[in-house]
């Protein structure tokens, strides 16, 4: 590609990006906290998706002190139901780290911001770009998929020698002025009109440029990996009840889904009942003998490696004397008061079901 092509492609991209991008509020923000955050969330969750937490967080925590000094169940309030929780603990250690041994200030440098936890190639190069207009290039799927497109790569871009070759012809249209706004443009495209399934290629502004489409390949690149059917997992929990109070536990910080609270329970032995499975995995969890008296339900949820079947069963505890055992904290709660704890999604129901009691003790 020559030179004046290159200056072609990036005039004629900045021009469409200046008349049909889309009003977000991390792009009217210079503050690279405000910036920081968006990327955070944007991390496997599209921009819709994204919004009302983005607008919740930074009501709450309006800068970079504000979230280091917070709670990180407050955070994890906020995050609830965006799932991929362990971001929202890397954000919070990043504002920690940042304020107690950065001075406060947000490093500017990709090398500096790949030293924070949680920010990897794709979020060190995004920050650095559109918030300190470094010149790097933002391979997110958007911009992989316009770029491939558009040099008619048809290899395998996951393996080394493809990702170096696709960050060659990225450097080579990226502009020394606005690098950060002609990333946003470039993800912006891939967003709005070369998509990945009814490409809006008749109005895309490369599409002369293109070599997919001009060859009529658009439906084949980027090359597309089928995934194997994900496999199921069988879950038995309790909702244990005393006293009009019912058992909720915070998983460790480590965990799948850390830090979040749900009802005791968990993963089903082969050749074991699904009761048996109830009773001995709260007995190991938080320390309690339960009678399992009768199930209430069964969800089904996915998450990106494994599907979930959920077996909720009302359960007796014979005493309150429970212990985070396999668990971080241990609590007994009114249903009433639920909703200030951070669950996963699939809980939502089941909380909401207890608040009005459509399921109550037996």
């Amino acid at each position: 590609m020559s030179r004046a092509e290159r200056v072609a492609l990036r005039r004629s991209l900045l021009r469409w990006y200046a008349q049909h991008q889309r009003r977000l509020p991390w792009r009217e923000t210079s503050d690279p906290y405000r910036i920081l955050v968006s990327e955070y969330l944007l991390q496997q969750t599209r921009v819709d998706q994204a919004l009302p937490f983005y607008e919740r967080l930074i009501n709450q925590f309006p800068s970079v002190q504000s979230l280091a000094a917070a709670h990180l169940t407050s955070l994890l309030k906020i995050w609830e139901g965006l799932g991929y929780y362990q971001r929202a603990r890397n954000l919070h250690r990043t504002a920690k780290l940042i304020v107690n041994e950065l001075g406060g200030r947000i490093p500017s440098t990709v090398a500096g911001l790949r030293q924070l936890p949680g920010c990897g190639p794709y979020t060190s190069a995004a920050v650095a770009s559109i918030a300190f207009d470094v010149r790097e290039p933002v391979l997110d799927g958007n911009a992989v998929r316009v770029l491939s497109r558009l040099d008619g790569l048809t290899g395998d871009l996951r393996i080394k020698a493809g990702r170096e070759l696709l960050r060659q012809v990225a450097l080579q249209l990226l502009p020394r002025d606005q690098p950060g706004q002609f990333n946003q443009a470039l993800m912006e495209l891939g967003s709005t009109i070369c998509r990945p399934r009814r490409p809006r290629c008749g109005i895309c502004c490369w599409k002369t440029s293109c070599t997919a489409f001009r060859e009529g390949l658009v439906g084949q690149i980027p090359m597309i990996h089928k995934k194997g059917p994900l496999p199921n997992r069988e879950i038995a929990v309790g909702i244990i009840w005393f006293q009009g109070k019912v058992l909720v536990a915070q998983r460790k910080p480590e965990a799948l889904l850390g830090g979040l609270w749900e009802f005791p329970g968990g993963k089903r032995r082969p050749q074991e009942s699904l009761r048996d499975c109830c009773a001995r995995e709260i007995l190991e969890e938080v320390g309690l003998s339960v009678e399992v008296v009768d199930k209430v339900t069964v969800l089904k949820y996915a998450y990106s490696h494994f599907k979930v079947r959920l077996h909720v069963f009302r359960c007796v505890a014979r005493t309150t004397r429970a212990r985070a055992i396999a668990c971080q904290r241990v609590r007994w709660e009114s249903p009433g008061r639920l909703d200030k704890y951070p669950f996963p999604a699939a809980n939502k129901a089941l909380i909401e079901a207890l608040r009005e009691k459509r399921i109550g003790p037996p």
